[in-house]
């Protein structure tokens, strides 16, 4: 059988093509001869019920000069597919939402979504790390401003972000008897109307800010640790931290234990655990990345396996 697979992402050509992750997909797809096509969220739509995409065939190569090659575009139903991965970057906002229900009529009729649209809404991802509070620092997610402040005169050393932020965007360190605080409160919460996440400070985010990769629940032995530059506490790559490919802690297999079988139930097959020291901080389920650097040092083949896996679903399904 023919496996038509669908892309739903950001412009293709405007990714980092040395580090981006969905093009190791794609060439991973293209490797077991599926059909490759293209989407970008405004070429989705629902005519009578119905889920369409005014969809591109797309051909991919692996060259850092001509990494795809467009073919005409065309109306066609979404149900045609057998694989579609949504891989939007955040934001996410309503058109993301919006897409999600497009998306999911497509699954409705029979087409494999990675990762399920409803888990994609349902698994807000710094709040889906609260799903696992023996995994976690101390936490708090509240928007009243006296409630964090007591919060972080308890801990004296708190994290503050907003619960949409990517990137490293928005993220501060708090101490006690800062001169700050109020501010950033008031910023982040948007004068106590916003939920924010707080968590108690970890050190060991000076080792790294780890990025663990799990399919379909399993985690792949290795995960790339995102060191933060000298003075900054952030790890984000996209916020000057260095990445280190390393080999998961007995620690780190513990924690992925803990939460693989929640996203096997939920129906995220690909997702990135962010964990510093000893704790799940998020649980990433839009577009986790990390891919390349990890494959770089170790030539595992993570987005080879992750296909081999919706491979599988796929049997399962017809079955």
């Amino acid at each position: 059988m023919t496996v038509n697979l669908l892309v739903v992402m950001d412009d293709i050509s405007r990714i980092k093509i040395k580090k981006d992750s969905s093009i190791a997909m794609l060439w991973a797809a293209a490797r077991r001869g599926w059909t490759l096509w293209y989407a970008e969220q405004d070429d989705l739509y629902v005519r009578d019920g119905a889920a369409f995409g005014r969809l591109k065939p797309l051909q991919v190569f692996e060259s850092a000069e001509r990494w795809y090659e467009f073919g005409e575009a065309a109306d066609k139903p979404l149900a045609d597919m057998q694989v579609i991965l949504m891989r939007k970057d955040p934001p996410f906002d309503m058109r993301f939402i919006y897409t999600t229900y497009i998306l999911e009529r497509a699954e409705e009729a029979g087409v494999l979504v990675v990762n399920k649209p409803q888990s994609l809404r349902d698994c807000n991802e710094k709040f889906f790390a609260t799903f696992f509070p023996h995994c976690m620092a101390p936490t708090l997610v509240a928007s009243d401003m006296a409630r964090i402040r007591a919060f972080v005169a308890e801990h004296g050393d708190v994290i503050v972000k907003p619960m949409d932020g990517m990137g490293g965007t928005g993220i501060f360190r708090l101490q006690q008897g800062g001169l700050n605080i109020g501010a950033t409160l008031e910023t982040l919460t948007m004068n106590g109307t916003l939920p924010i996440m707080a968590q108690r400070f970890i050190p060991e985010i000076v080792r790294g800010d780890k990025r663990i990769l799990l399919i379909d629940g399993e985690p792949v032995p290795y995960c790339l640790a995102r060191v933060p530059p000298e003075g900054e506490t952030r790890g984000n790559l996209a916020a000057g931290g260095s990445g280190v490919p390393q080999l998961l802690s007995p620690r780190d297999y513990w924690l992925a234990a803990q939460v693989g079988p929640e996203l096997r139930r939920r129906g995220l097959l690909f997702v990135g655990l962010d964990v510093i020291g000893d704790y799940i901080t998020e649980v990433n389920v839009t577009s986790p990345t990390c891919i390349r650097e990890i494959d770089a040092r170790f030539g595992f083949g993570i987005a080879d396996r992750l296909m081999a896996a919706i491979d599988q679903k796929l049997a399962q399904a017809s079955a």
